[in-house]
């Protein structure tokens, strides 16, 4: 880049100037959460106010033993509050990285600088690519074309002359001009436009669904039950305090508060790990999507290709009429004058730099995704044109054609050279166009793209390629690549958008697709119940990688594709993306299995609740004796499960994998609980005689429910589930009384209890067998519970 210019720009003292008084470019919020925000969002929830008004309750009782689930309570929070400042830092720090600069004029010269020091009145250069920062009016163009759907909602370009205004938000589609800042930071008409780029489209996302439902269905649920349950005890003569201290553990049981850290750790861990992998997250719960996609659209230009091109040659035909400058002197002179910043540009750039002339540049039209040509008029020479060939020509001699096929077997792009002796007047292509020669570019195969391509076919993720190439030239590249059924190729040229649904079920290679066409194959793709993924690395991608429920950018890509990608691969090494994958497949699996552990206490606690109301009796539990439990059979176990590198392809949905489990081992203790409650009663056991027992069995179902969702066992886990299984039996012989436990050995419980155990699994695998079948049927669509 030259770095003289003919602009004074704003003088160093200006400068200071205006950053004194506040008019430089304050950077708009982050994506991520500031430290209050998160410290506020992990501290002040729902579930820990709840938790607040039970301590409330058993203070009241005097049974301070009680308040030891607080202590679990306090750990999560920090915990969660730890690893998502941790998160939020190396996502800070990658996204800086990741900044695009801004090119300003100061002092008669082009300076590169970040964009927050960008200040009121600098004079910004622009081109194709490029998100516009700030509020600005155009100083000088040729012509420049952008697109200010995130202010209008319409997706055409804006043709800009001299004296438009632009605004910040908006990016450019074609051309490049200088523009001066009018508005910056806060005062800028689009402030927050980057944020809400990023918003217009949901993340598709399983864990965050089910949490949300949970959390939906406990509010309305939680206090009530717990309020009728105390009522009702008291009511039947219950002491209040062991009314209160039933009442309080029911609650307590229904809250699946590890679950709720668990899903924002687990991502918040993923996110920590793929940034050491150089890939900037910048939507967290895009790891759970990528990770369930099973079409991924492919831009073959930088993401299949390295998108650094090379001209093989230039190919003037002979029979053409020429001027006084030869073929490589015009199209030097085209380059040196349309002065295109793009991949295609900087490559015909280097090829014919020395063969420039003294040509005076008239009129030009910047190249652009949508037409796939530019031109340029020069004084006193008519108007040259540059593009794709069958855009510029309806019909070639047969020769010519077998000159393209010739190439296009060969994987190489083609350019054509066409003159016009009309000088330019607007974008339509004159009738006298007269064919000069063609241009072969190549573009090498990313090293790394054939194996990548060949994991996701190993992991049953569809590919298809969309590009603006020629389809045949895409269908080489892909062949080369390893994608699969290379031949299935369609020119969307020649397609009308009402076609596009019906196209993508037999069709896997588009090419001369146009940026819209790219939006139509993602939505028709989605409409069809697939996730899909869209990598890109241009302005022409933008409108698919907004669509798509994942999108992957290449830090090499431009500034305004980066701005909307959820995923941002820093060292644009397409094989990333197996790790980022791999990644979201064991944060799902991981919290896939552990969930169950934490909802089966949920459910059994929320079940016994509302049958101890109509029964009338006091609730088997003290918040006391769900410690042990809850640490033994949940927290602990799920700790070591969440860290099991357990990359499976993700199958089913989350809510049925999740529940089946759940509503087993959940359900098995409700049955054990009830007939210990009846046969308790039977035989005129004490209240601690009937809890003792209920939290042995519950134990029991819960190391069975344990060993269940811990496939593939190991040794390690026959480790872990034996030492927590001693540890269990340690607190019934040496701290029972702390636990509020009677001697689980005298033998008159034992006559009830041992059978009961020898039963635990037939009840649980019995009640697995019901569950299956009815989840089936609400797959299936004939019963509805899930919903």
């Amino acid at each position: 880049m030259e770095n003289k210019s003919k602009y004074p720009g704003l003088t160093s003292s200006e400068v200071a100037n205006r950053k004194a008084r506040g008019e430089a470019n304050t950077s708009a919020p982050t994506t991520t959460r500031n430290f209050r925000q998160i410290l506020a969002e992990n501290s002040l929830t729902l579930f820990n106010f709840i938790n607040l008004i039970i301590a409330g309750f058993i203070i009241y009782t005097g049974s301070y033993k009680n308040l030891l689930f607080l202590g679990v309570i306090i750990t999560n929070t920090f915990i969660g509050i730890y690893q998502e400042i941790r998160a939020k830092k190396n996502i800070d720090k990658l996204t800086l990285l990741n900044q695009a600069k801004a090119v300003v004029i100061r002092n008669f010269e082009k300076v590169e600088i970040p964009q927050d020091e960008v200040v009121k009145d600098d004079l910004i250069m622009i081109r194709r690519g490029q998100q516009i920062i700030v509020d600005g009016v155009i100083i000088e163009t040729e012509g420049i074309e952008c697109d200010e759907s995130q202010l209008t909602g319409e997706s055409d370009p804006v043709e800009k002359i001299n004296g438009s205004e632009v605004f910040s938000g908006s990016f450019v589609v074609s051309g490049n001009a200088v523009m001066q800042a009018t508005k910056v930071g806060e005062e800028s008409y689009t402030y927050k436009l980057t944020m809400e780029a990023k918003q217009t489209k949901g993340i598709y996302s399983e864990l965050i669904i089910m949490m949300k439902k949970l959390i939906r269905i406990l509010t309305f649920v939680i206090i009530p039950v717990g309020a009728i349950l105390l009522t009702t005890s008291i009511a039947s003569g219950v002491h209040i305090d062991k009314a209160i201290l039933g009442s309080t553990a029911a609650v307590i049981g229904m809250i699946p508060e590890g679950l709720v850290l668990l899903t924002s750790v687990a991502l918040a861990v993923g996110v920590v790990k793929l940034s050491k992998q150089n890939v900037l997250v910048q939507t967290m719960g895009s790891i759970e999507t990528l990770a369930r996609v099973d079409v991924l659209c492919l831009d073959k230009t930088g993401t299949l290709t390295s998108g650094k091109l090379k001209v093989v040659e230039s190919e003037p035909f002979a029979d053409v009429n020429w001027t006084d400058y030869d073929f490589d002197e015009l199209v030097a002179s085209m380059i040196h004058g349309l002065d295109e910043d793009n991949a295609t540009g900087q490559a015909l750039m280097t090829y014919f730099n020395q063969r420039s002339t003294n040509l005076k540049m008239a009129k030009q039209i910047p190249f652009s995704s949508a037409r796939k040509w530019s031109a340029i008029s020069f004084e006193g020479e008519g108007s040259y044109y540059m593009g794709a060939p069958e855009y510029l020509f309806q019909t070639f001699e047969q020769a010519q054609i077998d000159k393209m096929k010739e190439a296009m077997a060969h994987g190489l792009r083609i350019i054509a050279v066409a003159k016009s002796d009309t000088l330019i007047t607007g974008t339509q292509l004159p009738e006298d166009l007269t064919l000069l020669g063609f241009i072969y570019l190549e573009d090498e195969i990313r090293p790394e793209a054939p194996q990548t391509l060949q994991y996701f076919k190993e992991q049953e993720v569809d590919i298809c390629i969309i590009s603006g190439d020629h389809p045949e030239t895409v269908s080489q590249i892909a062949k080369r690549a390893g994608v699969s059924n290379p031949d299935k190729k369609i020119d969307m040229s020649q397609v009308k958008d009402e076609d596009i649904p019906e196209l993508i079920k037999e069709y896997r290679i588009f090419g001369r697709v146009s940026p819209e066409q790219k939006r139509l194959l993602v939505d028709a793709l989605q409409a069809e119940d697939h996730v899909v993924g869209m990598t890109g690395d241009g302005v022409n991608d933008i409108l698919a990688l907004k669509k798509a429920d994942c999108s992957i950018v290449m830090s090499n890509g431009s500034d305004a594709a980066k701005g909307i990608a959820d995923f941002v691969l820093l060292d644009s090494n397409f094989d990333s993306m197996v790790g980022v994958v791999l990644e979201g497949r064991k944060v799902i699996n991981n919290i896939q299995r552990v969930a169950s552990l934490y909802l089966t206490k949920t459910v059994y606690s929320m079940v016994l609740a509302v049958l101890f109301i109509f029964l009338a009796s006091n609730y088997p539990f003290q918040p006391i004796q769900l410690s042990p439990i809850s640490s033994l059979t949940v927290g602990i176990p799920s700790f070591f499960l969440a860290l099991r590198p357990n990359t499976a392809p993700i199958k089913g949905k989350f809510l049925r994998n999740v529940f089946e489990p759940a509503l087993s081992s959940g359900f098995s203790v409700v049955v054990f609980s009830l007939a210990i409650e009846i046969i308790g009663n039977m035989l005129n056991w004490s209240y601690d005689e009937k809890s003792t027992v209920t939290v042995w069995l519950t134990g029991m179902v819960c190391f069975i429910a344990l060993h269940y969702i811990a496939k593939p066992l190991s040794w390690k886990i026959y480790a872990l589930i034996g030492s927590l299984a001693a540890i269990f039996l340690v607190i019934f012989i040496f701290f029972a009384n702390i636990f509020s436990l009677v001697n689980i050995f005298d033998f008159h419980l034992m006559v009830v209890y041992v059978p009961l155990m020898i039963a635990v699994p037939f009840v649980f695998y019995g009640l697995k067998k019901i569950f299956h079948y009815l989840l089936n049927l609400e797959l299936k669509g004939k019963i509805k519970f899930l919903k």
